[in-house]
């Protein structure tokens, strides 16, 4: 009998204390058959995040072992990543899924694709706010046509058609992450777009899956205006020299020992 992949599914909180109950309540009954295991990864919260996943765990019977990580230091949403990378790699994970903790995608997204094997065939398999089938919920029209049109150029400017520049929900195989070339990468929220750039750098197998995204009470980290400059000079970056941006050398972000403690488990 084939064995069944170990899939892990990541889940990066911060400040999220009325999202979070929510994203937990998608680990049902249909989820769990695919998802060995969840980790929800604190990255120093300052509101009640943790007690709201403690409370909700204590309340529910979810199927699978759900681990809440404490991150030792700020790391960021991207170095939350390579706590849940690293945790992947040194349990044997096959596959790990990225679902952000702020409520705005949804992991039955992916089901399908994983049910008909479609994932096996991709080292990344992303989510795409932005694809002709994919669903906005409170999404402005001018974001949408912003969105399309930066896309676009940047699709020019990297020789690969990219329909979404990093959305909350992403799977990527283990195998894949296993040489762990994520740790130079910066830990703010441009870090998807270093995966995405790499991933064309190197030629690997990645596509893009339409989703289901909402906008309602969440609060977004992200400064409009500033990460799209931020996302439009790394572009310009990989454009003009990117053999320097993945090269490999050591810097301040692959010296951190990405550190957390599980501090509570419904096991």
């Amino acid at each position: 009998m084939e064995r069944k992949d170990k899939i892990l599914l990541f889940i990066p909180m911060y400040n999220c204390e009325k999202q979070i109950p929510r994203v937990l309540a998608q680990l049902d009954g249909e989820v769990c058959k695919y998802v060995t295991e969840c980790i929800i990864v604190n990255n120093r919260s300052s509101d009640n995040s943790e007690a709201a996943v403690r409370k909700f765990l204590s309340e529910n019977n979810v199927e699978i072992p759900v681990n809440l990580l404490r991150n030792r230091n700020n790391y960021s949403l991207g170095g939350s990543h390579k706590v849940a990378f690293n945790y992947a790699i040194g349990h044997e994970f096959d596959y790990v899924i990225v679902l952000h903790g702020d409520d705005q995608g949804d992991v039955h997204d992916l089901l399908p694709y994983i049910e008909d094997g479609t994932v096996k065939k991709y080292d990344s398999f992303l989510g795409s706010r932005f694809d002709s089938k994919s669903t906005l919920i409170n999404y402005s029209k001018f974001r949408i046509l912003g969105n399309h049109v930066f896309n676009i150029f940047n699709s020019v400017l990297v020789g690969r058609r990219l329909t979404d520049l990093g959305s909350g929900l992403n799977m990527y195989k283990t195998q894949y992450l296993k040489n762990r070339f994520y740790l130079p990468f910066q830990n703010n929220l441009v870090f998807n777009v270093y995966m995405l750039l790499y991933g064309v750098f190197i030629k690997s197998r990645f596509n893009f899956f339409p989703l289901t995204w909402r906008e309602e009470d969440q609060v977004s980290n992200a400064k409009l205006i500033q990460q799209t400059q931020e996302i439009s000079g790394l572009i310009f970056k990989y454009f003009l020299n990117r053999n320097k941006l993945f090269s490999g050398i050591e810097n301040e972000f692959s010296r951190i020992v990405y550190e957390s403690d599980v501090i509570f488990s419904n096991r």
